[in-house]
């Protein structure tokens, strides 16, 4: 079994392999006419439950050919111009390089002695990306799995930055949007601060957080006596790619002395654009800063990190272990990234975006999110042009809610019901995937684009399915009603 181990001595079957393996995914991406296959878990469950993992197959090229069995068949591919549902994003190639790199020399990035170079290179990313968010000389940061994690992290520090003894954590309150990401309320039961710590604020019409709404918040906490430990600013929602007025929330959060975090897991695209780099000034006056590279970078997942303003506050964050880390080593400024993440191993993702900047330049990542955005408000115009469709807000990013609505008279719960049959009988035929929200407590589509291949050819084409499979779900509710 020595054989399979990477090695000097297996070099050559190392390149065949995962040549074979390149090979056998770039046949799979030429040949995909469509993002799904339209299998569903009781069509897919026997196939891989019939797979005996005690019986090996013995070489890499029987296992790559069962994998276009078990996964590559019915993946869902993020790449083709037809799917827009979630915040996925097709990759570009220098960052899917940089992802063979790392995997095969398998550095961890916790400490100096098992990454080296590596420590340095994720070092210089966080300083160029706290550089573009204007972050200030005493910025820095760490890479993470993602925005969930980011957000953790970030309100970590902040309730440790509060100076509020344990058993006074419920007193803490964390003041965020209406529509911002769940993480925001998860992180604050992970943190202990109890079910009543996160305060809603409402939004504006375009899905902003209405800052005279998070002034009166901020007001009830001072009168109710509890501690405004931070105040979570989205750039980019996820449901509308709503970004909330940062300057306002700052001068707010400074007045009342309170940790600002920025939640800029998708628009941190912005950082990049060579046209819309305003659209997120005042977030160089938060606190700490998530951004999702996995999203509007363009990048493999997971490639994330949060930064913050202040390097110092990375401290509450820091464990030292004799094994791994000890305390002498900072006295020694060996740079052991563990100091910094809530994270121990941890893979080597910056070189994904540093192979990324290296090939293209931050101009071209930008011009890519450019084209999303452009193509969004392309769509839009499409949306409130078509009597078929409602749409809730002209975009600012790259997302588009709206739901069908046909020109008869229906139930609020008819509509509910048509839209969500709609979504899931595009999946089932795989010709496009759409996702799905709740908007005033009815059911809505959403198109998330993040393919600078997709066309408003696309988009139209997708309507036309969705109008299409919605009008047969009510045809086929009156046929039975009758």
């Amino acid at each position: 079994m020595r054989s399979h181990l990477l090695n000097h001595t297996t070099a050559e079957d190392y390149r065949r392999a995962v040549t074979a393996g390149v090979e056998q995914v770039a046949a799979r991406l030429a040949s995909t006419r469509k993002p799904f296959s339209g299998t569903d878990a009781d069509g897919l469950s026997p196939v891989i439950d019939a797979v005996d993992l005690d019986r090996p197959l013995g070489d890499t090229a029987a296992a790559l050919d069962e994998l276009d069995e078990v996964y590559l068949r019915d993946a869902v591919y993020f790449h083709h111009p037809r799917y827009l549902a979630h915040l996925n994003c097709p990759v570009v190639i220098p960052a899917v390089v940089g992802e063979a790199v790392l995997s095969a020399v398998n550095s961890s990035l916790d400490t100096w002695d098992q990454s080296a170079g590596g420590t340095l290179i994720e070092r210089r990313l966080i300083d160029w990306t706290a550089a573009r968010a204007g972050l200030g000389p005493a910025a820095d940061g760490v890479f993470t799995s993602g925005g969930t994690q980011s957000n953790l992290q970030a309100l970590l520090l902040a309730r440790e930055e509060a100076k509020v003894r344990p058993e006074r954590f419920t007193r803490l309150r964390i003041l965020t949007s209406e529509c911002s990401h769940f993480s925001v309320r998860k992180s604050a039961g992970l943190l202990g601060l109890g079910p009543d710590s996160v305060v809603s604020v409402p939004v504006d019409r375009e899905k902003r957080m209405r800052p005279a709404a998070l002034a009166a918040a901020l007001r009830r906490c001072e009168a109710e006596g509890t501690v405004p430990m931070a105040v979570v600013a989205t750039a980019g929602t996820t449901d509308f790619g709503s970004i909330d007025p940062l300057p306002e929330i700052a001068a707010l959060c400074e007045r009342y002395a309170t940790w600002m975090h920025v939640d800029a897991a998708y628009g941190c695209g912005l950082l990049a654009s060579p046209t819309r780099r305003g659209l997120v000034d005042g977030i160089e006056r938060a606190d700490s800063v998530t951004v999702d590279y996995h999203k509007s970078f363009f990048q493999p997942v997971s490639s994330s990190a949060l930064l913050v303003r202040d390097r110092s506050t990375l401290r509450h964050a820091t464990y030292h272990a004799e094994y791994l880390n000890p305390e002498r080593a900072v006295e020694e400024r060996i740079p052991n990234q563990v100091d910094k993440s809530l994270q121990t191993t941890r893979r080597f993702d910056a070189l994904k975006l540093w192979m990324t900047l290296r090939t293209m330049g931050a101009d071209g990542v930008g011009e890519l999110f450019d084209e999303v955005c452009d193509l969004a408000a392309e769509g839009w115009r499409l949306l409130a042009a078509d009597p078929r469709f409602d749409v809730v807000v002209e975009p600012v990013l790259s997302t588009l809610v709206f739901r069908y609505v046909p020109g008869d008279a229906r139930t609020p719960a008819d509509l509910d019901r048509a839209n969500l049959y709609a979504r899931k009988a595009l999946f089932a035929s795989g010709e496009a995937v759409v996702a799905g929200t709740e908007v005033g407590g009815s059911q809505y589509l959403k198109f998330t684009l993040l393919n600078p291949g997709t066309t408003a050819a696309d988009i139209t084409a997708v309507l036309d399915l969705i109008a299409g499979h919605a009008e047969q779900y009510l045809g086929g509710s009156l046929d039975r009603a009758s």
